[in-house]
Protein backbone atom coordinates (compact mmCIF):
# COMPACT_ATOMS: atom_id res chain seq x y z
CA UNK A 1 0.00 0.00 0.00
CA UNK A 2 1.41 3.78 -1.18
CA UNK A 3 0.27 6.75 0.85
CA UNK A 4 0.18 9.90 -1.37
CA UNK A 5 0.89 13.39 0.18
CA UNK A 6 -0.89 15.95 -1.68
CA UNK A 7 -1.41 19.70 -0.28
CA UNK A 8 -2.85 19.37 3.29
CA UNK A 9 -3.70 15.95 2.63
CA UNK A 10 -2.63 12.25 2.54
CA UNK A 11 -4.71 10.20 0.46
CA UNK A 12 -4.26 6.03 1.04
CA UNK A 13 -6.72 2.78 0.19
CA UNK A 14 -10.14 4.93 0.55
CA UNK A 15 -9.12 7.73 2.69
CA UNK A 16 -8.17 11.41 2.73
CA UNK A 17 -6.74 13.13 5.90
CA UNK A 18 -5.78 16.11 6.85
CA UNK A 19 -1.75 16.26 7.51
CA UNK A 20 0.65 18.72 8.25
CA UNK A 21 4.04 19.48 6.92
CA UNK A 22 7.68 21.09 6.98
CA UNK A 23 7.16 24.49 8.26
CA UNK A 24 8.63 25.91 5.33
CA UNK A 25 7.15 23.77 2.45
CA UNK A 26 8.77 20.32 0.40
CA UNK A 27 12.05 19.99 -0.82
CA UNK A 28 14.04 17.74 -2.87
CA UNK A 29 17.46 18.95 -1.26
CA UNK A 30 16.54 18.67 2.52
CA UNK A 31 19.47 19.91 4.83
CA UNK A 32 19.63 19.55 8.55
CA UNK A 33 17.56 22.18 10.54
CA UNK A 34 15.88 23.62 7.08
CA UNK A 35 12.03 23.44 8.54
CA UNK A 36 11.25 21.11 5.16
CA UNK A 37 9.70 18.10 4.18
CA UNK A 38 11.66 15.93 1.87
CA UNK A 39 10.21 14.85 -1.54
CA UNK A 40 10.73 11.32 -2.54
CA UNK A 41 9.24 7.70 -2.18
CA UNK A 42 10.19 6.38 1.41
CA UNK A 43 9.16 2.77 2.79
CA UNK A 44 8.24 2.53 5.68
CA UNK A 45 10.50 1.52 8.65
CA UNK A 46 9.53 0.63 11.82
CA UNK A 47 6.88 2.16 14.54
CA UNK A 48 7.73 3.98 17.71
CA UNK A 49 5.51 3.96 19.91
CA UNK A 50 4.09 4.51 23.75
CA UNK A 51 2.85 1.63 25.36
CA UNK A 52 1.50 3.43 28.47
CA UNK A 53 -0.98 5.96 25.97
CA UNK A 54 -1.41 3.14 23.47
CA UNK A 55 -2.83 0.06 24.47
CA UNK A 56 -2.99 -2.22 21.55
CA UNK A 57 -1.62 -1.06 18.22
CA UNK A 58 -2.34 -3.05 15.10
CA UNK A 59 0.39 -2.76 12.38
CA UNK A 60 2.34 -5.10 10.51
CA UNK A 61 5.57 -2.66 10.97
CA UNK A 62 8.06 -3.89 13.19
CA UNK A 63 6.90 -2.22 16.38
CA UNK A 64 9.15 -0.80 19.28
CA UNK A 65 8.24 0.57 22.76
CA UNK A 66 9.73 4.09 23.55
CA UNK A 67 11.26 4.47 26.80
CA UNK A 68 12.16 7.39 28.93
CA UNK A 69 15.73 7.25 27.66
CA UNK A 70 14.89 7.04 23.95
CA UNK A 71 16.16 9.69 21.38
CA UNK A 72 16.80 10.40 18.02
CA UNK A 73 20.17 11.71 17.23
CA UNK A 74 20.23 15.15 14.92
CA UNK A 75 23.56 16.13 15.38
CA UNK A 76 25.50 15.86 12.18
CA UNK A 77 28.74 15.94 14.21
CA UNK A 78 28.13 12.30 15.94
CA UNK A 79 28.44 9.09 14.58
CA UNK A 80 25.46 8.26 15.54
CA UNK A 81 23.72 11.04 13.31
CA UNK A 82 19.73 10.04 12.34
CA UNK A 83 19.98 6.78 14.39
CA UNK A 84 18.16 6.06 18.07
CA UNK A 85 20.40 6.60 20.76
CA UNK A 86 20.04 6.46 24.46
CA UNK A 87 20.13 9.24 27.23
CA UNK A 88 22.41 10.32 28.70
CA UNK A 89 23.97 11.96 24.64
CA UNK A 90 26.65 14.03 24.60
CA UNK A 91 25.50 15.19 21.52
CA UNK A 92 22.04 17.28 20.18
CA UNK A 93 18.60 14.20 19.99
CA UNK A 94 15.43 14.91 19.70
CA UNK A 95 13.36 12.87 22.90
CA UNK A 96 10.98 10.11 21.62
CA UNK A 97 9.31 10.37 24.99
CA UNK A 98 7.38 13.75 25.48
CA UNK A 99 4.79 15.49 27.68
CA UNK A 100 2.94 16.47 24.19
CA UNK A 101 1.44 13.44 22.34
CA UNK A 102 3.35 13.72 19.17
CA UNK A 103 5.20 10.47 19.67
CA UNK A 104 2.58 8.45 20.87
CA UNK A 105 2.45 6.68 17.70
CA UNK A 106 5.43 7.77 15.12
CA UNK A 107 6.80 5.77 11.85
CA UNK A 108 10.13 6.42 10.91
CA UNK A 109 10.41 7.27 7.16
CA UNK A 110 13.28 5.31 5.14
CA UNK A 111 15.17 8.95 4.18
CA UNK A 112 18.55 9.34 4.95
CA UNK A 113 19.10 6.22 6.59
CA UNK A 114 21.53 3.73 4.35
CA UNK A 115 23.35 5.34 4.15
CA UNK A 116 23.03 8.40 6.37
CA UNK A 117 24.68 11.38 4.78
CA UNK A 118 26.05 14.82 7.42
CA UNK A 119 23.47 17.16 7.03
CA UNK A 120 20.87 15.83 5.01
CA UNK A 121 18.02 15.96 7.63
CA UNK A 122 17.57 13.61 10.21
CA UNK A 123 14.22 12.59 12.39
CA UNK A 124 11.98 12.37 9.44
CA UNK A 125 8.42 10.28 10.93
CA UNK A 126 5.08 10.45 10.02
CA UNK A 127 3.89 11.40 13.69
CA UNK A 128 0.82 12.54 15.66
CA UNK A 129 -0.37 15.88 14.80
CA UNK A 130 -0.59 19.10 17.07
CA UNK A 131 -4.17 20.13 18.12
CA UNK A 132 -4.09 22.76 15.70
CA UNK A 133 -2.12 20.99 12.61
CA UNK A 134 0.99 23.38 13.31
CA UNK A 135 3.71 22.78 10.90
CA UNK A 136 6.53 20.10 11.65
CA UNK A 137 9.94 20.52 11.27
CA UNK A 138 10.04 18.25 8.10
CA UNK A 139 8.28 15.66 9.49
CA UNK A 140 4.31 14.47 8.50
CA UNK A 141 1.37 14.84 10.74
CA UNK A 142 -1.89 13.43 11.51
CA UNK A 143 -4.16 12.86 14.10
CA UNK A 144 -4.18 9.97 16.44
CA UNK A 145 -7.40 8.35 15.35
CA UNK A 146 -6.20 8.30 11.90
CA UNK A 147 -2.79 7.06 12.42
CA UNK A 148 -4.28 3.99 14.20
CA UNK A 149 -6.16 3.66 11.21
CA UNK A 150 -3.07 3.77 9.18
CA UNK A 151 -1.10 1.70 11.33
CA UNK A 152 -3.75 -1.17 11.37
CA UNK A 153 -3.60 -0.85 7.29
CA UNK A 154 -0.33 -0.63 6.69
CA UNK A 155 2.14 -3.69 4.77
CA UNK A 156 5.14 -4.90 5.04
CA UNK A 157 6.47 -3.41 1.61
CA UNK A 158 4.34 0.35 2.48
CA UNK A 159 6.03 3.76 1.39
CA UNK A 160 4.95 7.35 1.41
CA UNK A 161 5.40 9.27 -1.85
CA UNK A 162 5.45 13.07 -0.86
Amino acid sequence: MNIKLKGKYLYYLKYKIRCSVGKKGITKDKKEGDLKTPKGKFKLKFIFYRKDKIKILKTSLKKITIKKSMGWCDDAKSKKYNKLINFPFKYSAEKLWRKDNIYDVAIVLNYNLSPVKKNKGSAIFLHIAKKNYSPTKGCIAINKKNMLNLTANLKKNSAIII
